[in-house]
């Protein structure tokens, strides 16, 4: 590799380090802050809720992100996974199928569904936003059709099932260690492959990584594919998790708070950044805000014009550090 690439990678490494170290330290304050003034943040109870939330937020946040790595966007994940916990329990109360069945079979749409994006987009060069846009309003109106805008659940059946979602193992929720799972398979998809490196390519220059060879339009259905399957993965943990998936609400906004996610993580909209212990970062410091905001009795009403408000004085934040330090490199260059 050239000198200039390999001085280029190790700053933009460099960059990405502090930046989780920022938000680390932006963390442990509001921890701190939420602990001293609420002693119930600290109560066993809602600990493992709240990892539970992080975990969720956190699956498809990730997943999410590869498509922002490749400098497009997702807007279809909330709606995919208000389809798939819905789903689930459709197919295992309402028409008995096996967990054997059901299970792979919604994770499979999941993916599925993320592969159509991906074609669509990559092979017949439609924009992101206006592909997964569709997807939103399609999936939810899909999701309402087949259930009749009927609630679906589990009630007392399938505790065994639900107890990936809402159980514990050594007083961690299992939903961590699932998370653990997607966090260590794609950090080492994006951060130890050849082709995690040709995603931040394509997501720098897309021309560029044509004309260098890079399979462009392979890493654009991948990204979008896992981005579907991990959406599915997080509509069977919200369904085991709630018991009960009202199909107009499931999923509501959870792509905005997944693009927030990942964006408070270093993501990049233009593409090309992003880490994925940056996004669990940004994905634990937006379930700890919302749990402060709950804890204080703060009107449902202005809870996301808050969050909004932090999160973006954090991207501005974010902009200035690196806008310095571009001038550094440039300087030094």
């Amino acid at each position: 590799m050239p000198e200039p690439l390999v001085q280029s990678s190790w700053r933009e490494r460099l960059q990405s380090a502090r930046m989780i170290l920022i938000m680390l330290l932006v963390l442990a304050v509001l921890i701190a802050y939420v602990s001293y003034s609420h002693p119930r943040f600290l109560s066993r109870f809602n600990l493992e809720n709240l990892g539970r939330r992080v975990a969720l937020l956190s699956i498809y946040s990730i997943g999410g992100s590869l498509a922002i790595i490749a400098a497009g966007i997702d807007l279809s994940v909330g709606s995919l996974i208000g389809l798939v916990g819905v789903l689930l329990p459709l197919l295992l109360v309402g028409h008995e199928m096996p967990v054997w069945q059901a299970l792979p079979l919604v994770l499979a749409l999941g993916a599925a569904l993320g592969l159509l994006h991906g074609v669509l987009i990559a092979k017949f060069n439609l924009q992101p936003f206006i592909v997964t846009l569709c997807a939103l309003l399609a999936y939810r109106s899909i999701a309402r059709t087949i259930t009749r805008d009927m609630t679906q659940g589990f009630g007392a059946s399938f505790e065994g099932l639900r107890q990936w979602a809402v159980g514990t193992w050594l007083h961690v929720p299992i939903a961590l260690y699932i998370m653990l799972g997607v966090a260590l398979v794609v950090g080492f998809f994006l951060h130890a492959t050849v082709w995690g490196r040709h995603l931040y390519a394509l997501g720098q220059n897309e021309e560029a990584a044509r004309y260098s060879g890079i399979a462009v339009d392979r890493l654009k259905i991948a990204a979008y594919t896992i981005s579907g399957f991990l959406a599915g993965v997080a509509g069977v943990l919200l369904a085991l998790d709630t018991n009960s998936v009202q199909p107009a609400d499931a999923g509501k906004s959870y792509e905005l708070y997944g693009i927030a996610a990942a964006v408070l993580g270093g993501c990049s909209l233009r593409g090309g950044e992003g880490t994925v212990a940056g996004i669990i970062v940004g994905a634990t410091i937006l379930t700890v805000l919302r749990n402060l905001i709950i804890l204080r009795g703060f009107s449902s009403y202005i809870e996301d014009a808050l969050i909004a408000a932090v999160i973006l004085g954090m991207v501005v934040v974010d902009e200035i550090i690196k806008r310095r330090a571009r001038r550094k490199t440039g300087r030094a260059v």
